[in-house]
């Protein structure tokens, strides 16, 4: 029973994810709606009951749960809950209701994701590695009927399993030097080995890979464009934000935990990985007419600023920056915001019958549907990192991260990378609000979502209206970096 308690989060999203199956399975399509809304309830009473409780290990040493744990759990059910918020209103519309299993199937694949937050052994990570990718397959390809929704299923079915098993074999590696498979037998082994065997370091490396594959940081990007352009819009939503929260939050407790003995390997990969996100992300997002390909590129390159924040490490302590790692989780909950708001504001719209995804499409929005404008510009500017949105402020924890670490070259290359990115967002500020539109008009796709709405407005206001109060992410942030890094 105590074991229980230490996983209520858990059990509530997966008691939940049945009983609404259940509902789905006998009720039929006609209760997508219900279910749908039912859903995103179920994940924000979830984040409730994991503000609470105690923090220990559990489960014979494979779950853990700390102040941390918490933190970022409650960020990640809060983004999934505004991801099915906004699902209704692509996949639903007012002449076809939104399938059930689409809410079941966010449902697990979140629990997966907890499972990985909370996870403190390998094998306890890769099953809940597993469980979100088996969610996150079937949604890719949840438009059976468009061709590209399948293909985009396919490649990230491929590519997704492929980097599990290069992890996998990596953790197999780990697991025969460390001669157990939990964190804590890791961070024994390098405590007594100071000098890395070339086998654990072969490991490392390719759990490593996996992960830059899971969080989509270059030059294990590749499948990033391709799916978020073919998958449904909510999908893509739901891609770009909530998976980035477990897996970078995973990455360092990981690495700031059993393996910040082998910082040394780790570092430069993730500096290589960071640098080259950065660039990519932001160089080749000039070039992008899809929005969704563009957002595509803009999640590469957040990525490799946030990973910033994990290269940075205390000189005087010998860790991990808790500063650095108070910046991601800054930035982390910033960087949804922003996401999921942009996506919405496209979900909302339709032009004719098919989806707002051209950034030409976009030309004249401030004339037909000036509210829209100004909460796409405002999350773009977020995005970019214009002050005093809330954006501004993820970047700057980060960068200053790196620069009392002494990395004063990276953090110059975030910088230079943020002006960059900062030309695509601009561009579609610039069309939204200077060029006429041409062609077809834009229409609402559901003018009476009031879920819809709210969700964009919360949005909105909470990147214009950070700099009045911060503190709450702040701090909180600040508190649950010092929980993990100083125990």
């Amino acid at each position: 029973m105590i074991n229980i308690l230490f996983a209520l989060p858990e059990m509530t999203v997966a008691c939940a994810a049945i009983a609404l199956l259940l509902i789905g399975a006998f009720r039929g399509e006609k209760a997508g709606g219900l279910v749908t809304s039912a859903a995103a309830v179920s994940l924000l009473a979830a984040a409730l009951v994991a503000l609470g409780g105690e923090s220990g290990v559990a489960f014979f040493g494979m779950f853990a749960v700390d102040d941390y744990r918490r933190f970022v759990k409650v960020l990640l059910l809060i983004a999934a809950a505004g991801s099915l918020t906004l699902a209704p209103a692509f996949l639903g519309g007012e002449k076809k209701g939104i399938k059930p299993e689409y809410a079941v199937l966010v449902m697990l694949a979140t629990l997966g994701m907890m499972l990985m937050i909370s996870a403190h052994d390998w094998m306890a990570l890769y099953v809940g590695l597993e469980l979100q990718n088996l969610g996150l397959y079937v949604l890719t390809a949840f438009q059976r009927e468009e061709k590209r929704s399948s293909e985009a299923g396919l490649k990230y079915f491929m590519l997704s399993a492929f980097s599990s098993a290069i992890m996998l074999f990596g953790l197999s590696l780990l697991y025969g030097f460390a001669g157990g498979t939990g964190f804590d037998d890791v961070g024994k082994m390098l405590a007594q080995n100071p000098a890395l065997p070339i086998g654990f370091v072969v490991g490392l490396v390719f759990v490593m890979a996996g992960f830059a594959l899971k969080i989509s940081a270059a030059p294990f990007h590749m499948w990033t464009p391709d799916v978020y352009e073919g998958a449904p819009l909510p999908v893509t939503a739901f891609l770009a934000a909530v998976p980035k929260i477990a897996a970078l939050s995973l990455l360092a407790v990981v690495l700031g935990g059993p393996l910040i003995a082998a910082a040394s390997v780790w570092q430069p990969i993730l500096i290589v990985l960071a640098v080259a996100s950065m660039a990519l992300g932001s160089f080749a997002g000039l070039l992008q007419k899809n929005i969704k390909r563009l957002m595509a590129y803009s999640a590469i390159a957040n990525v490799g600023t946030m990973l910033v924040g994990l290269v940075a490490l205390d000189p005087a302590r010998g860790g991990m920056s808790v500063l650095g790692l108070q910046g991601v989780l800054i930035y982390l909950p910033v960087y949804c915001v922003a996401t999921l708001g942009v996506f919405g504001v496209m979900a909302a719209l339709c032009q004719g019958d098919a989806p707002v995804e051209s950034t030409e499409a976009l030309a004249g929005l401030s004339q037909t549907h000036p509210w829209l404008a100004f909460v796409m510009a405002a999350l773009l500017f977020s995005l970019a990192g214009v002050p005093p949105l809330a954006g501004f402020f993820g970047k700057y924890f980060v960068l200053l991260a790196a620069v009392k670490a002494e990395l004063w070259p990276l953090a110059l290359i975030g910088v230079l990378a943020s002006v960059v990115a900062a030309g695509y967002y601009l561009r579609l500020i610039k069309i939204m609000y200077f060029d006429k539109k041409e062609g077809e008009a834009l229409v609402l796709a559901v003018p009476r979502s009031y879920a819809h709405n709210g969700v964009l407005a919360l949005a909105a206001l909470f990147v214009v209206l950070f700099v009045l109060w911060p503190a709450p992410v702040i701090e909180g942030a600040r508190l649950a970096a010092e929980r993990m890094l100083l125990p």
